[in-house]
C-alpha cells in the first residue's frame, strides 16, 4: 500500500513540478489563474539565482516598509505591464490580434471578406509566419487600420465569442501550447506578487481592449477596470440617420456595433496620456517589451516623488520561445543607456510556460 501511495505522489509531481528532472506541461488557464505570490519564498518560475527577480523583491519591501524613507503609502502604489511580449506571447508568429486577423480573412468560412483585405492578408501572411520580419512600412500601416474591419458589424459580445473561440487555437511554432494559454508563468508571479503587496496592478497595452479583456479576465489577477488599451470606434445599426448629436439609441431597433474605423492606438506617447486620464497617478513601476513602451517606461522614472524603477523584458529565448537575439542586443543596449532593467528570458526563467513548450524546430 505504501509504495503504491508513493507512486502515486511521484506521478504527480512528474505531471505538475518545474524543477529538477520533471516535466511540466504547459499551464491552462486555470493553472495560470490559481498562481499565488505572496512573499519572497513564493516565487517559483524564476532561477534561484535571478538577481533581477531579487532587486523587484527588494524594491517590494523597501516601499512597503513603513520605516524605510522610501515607503510610498497603498494609494500610490501603481504598476503598470504592458501585455504583448512582457507578460503574454507576441511572436508565435505575431500579436494575438495579428494573427486572430489573418485567420478571420483567409480561414474562416463562415466570413467573406473584401477583396482588398484578402489580397493585404495573403501578401503579409508569409512575412509573418517565415518570421522574415521584411513587411513594408505601407503593409503595416494597412495591416493596422484594417485590423478592425474585418470585424465590421459586430456587437462586442460577438466579437469576444470570437476572440474566445480563437483562443482555443494553437500557437504556430511552439508545441503544446493554446493561444489563451500562452502567458509567461515567472511575468504572472510578479503581477501576483504586487497585487499581494498592496500595489494597483493596471494593464496599459497597445492590443485592443476588447481582446485584452477576453484574454485576461479570469486568468491575471487585474481587475476589469485597470485594463488600458486601444480603443475599438463604436456606432449603432441607427447612427448617422441622424446628426451624430441628436441621435437618440433606441433599445428595442438598434444594437451597438464595430464601426470598422481604424483603432484608437494606445502606444508610445499616448500610453502616458491614457495614464493622466484613466489613472490620474504616476506608476511607480513600469514593466515592458517594446519602444512601444517607451513612453510609459520614461514617465515613470521621471520626476518621481517616490522611489520607482522601470523594467523591460528580452526576447533572448530561442529554445523555449520565438526569440530574436539581434533585436534583443539592440534593446538591452537601449535598456541600459535608458536606465530600464531587463528581464532576461532565457537566463532568469526557469520556464516560460512550461517545460513541454518549445520551440519548433
Amino acid at each position: 500500500m505504501t509504495k503504491k501511495i508513493l507512486a502515486g505522489i511521484l506521478a504527480g509531481a512528474m505531471a505538475f513540478c518545474s524543477f529538477g528532472n520533471f516535466e511540466v506541461q504547459a499551464a491552462t488557464r486555470a493553472e495560470v489563474a490559481a498562481i499565488q505570490v505572496k512573499t519572497a519564498d513564493d516565487f517559483k518560475y524564476w532561477n534561484d539565482d535571478s538577481q533581477i527577480k531579487q532587486k523587484i523583491i527588494n524594491f517590494v519591501e523597501d516601499v512597503t516598509n513603513p520605516y524605510s524613507p522610501n515607503f510610498i503609502p497603498v494609494e500610490d502604489r501603481i504598476a503598470t505591464f504592458d501585455m504583448d511580449g512582457t507578460f503574454y506571447c507576441e511572436t508565435a508568429p505575431l500579436y494575438f490580434q495579428e494573427t486572430m486577423f489573418l485567420y478571420r480573412v483567409l480561414e474562416d468560412k463562415d466570413y467573406q471578406a473584401p477583396k482588398k483585405i484578402v489580397k493585404l492578408a495573403e501578401k503579409i501572411k508569409p512575412k509573418i509566419y517565415n518570421k522574415t520580419n521584411d513587411m513594408t512600412p505601407a503593409e503595416k500601416k494597412m495591416l493596422f487600420q484594417q485590423l478592425t474591419k474585418a470585424y465590421e458589424g459586430m456587437t462586442p459580445e460577438e466579437y469576444r465569442a470570437y476572440v474566445r473561440k480563437f483562443m482555443e487555437t494553437n500557437e504556430t511554432g511552439l508545441t503544446n501550447l493554446k493561444r489563451g494559454e500562452a502567458f509567461y508563468l515567472p511575468m504572472v508571479e510578479v503581477i501576483s506578487y504586487l497585487g499581494n503587496n498592496g500595489f494597483a496592478v493596471y494593464i496599459d497595452s497597445a492590443c485592443g481592449v476588447d481582446t485584452t479583456r477576453e484574454l485576461v479576465t479570469g486568468v491575471i489577477p487585474i481587475q476589469y477596470d485597470r485594463i488600458i488599451a486601444s480603443d475599438f470606434v463604436y456606432t449603432s445599426t441607427n447612427m448617422g440617420k441622424d446628426k451624430p448629436d441628436g441621435h437618440f439609441y433606441d433599445r428595442y431597433k438598434e444594437k451597438i456595433v464595430i464601426s470598422g474605423e481604424t483603432l484608437i492606438e494606445n502606444g508610445k506617447t499616448r500610453k502616458i496620456f491614457s495614464i493622466l486620464n484613466q489613472i490620474g497617478k504616476k506608476p511607480v513601476l513600469a514593466f515592458g517589451n517594446s519602444m512601444g513602451d517607451s513612453g510609459m517606461l520614461e514617465y515613470t522614472l521621471q520626476n518621481n516623488k517616490y522611489r520607482s524603477e522601470a523594467f523591460y523584458v528580452l526576447c533572448d529565448d530561442t529554445e523555449r520561445e520565438l526569440g530574436n537575439l539581434e533585436r534583443a542586443k539592440k534593446d538591452k543596449a537601449t535598456a541600459d543607456k535608458r536606465g530600464w532593467n531587463t528581464i532576461s528570458m532565457r537566463n532568469d526563467w526557469k520556464t516560460i510556460y512550461g517545460d513541454n513548450v518549445l520551440r519548433v524546430k
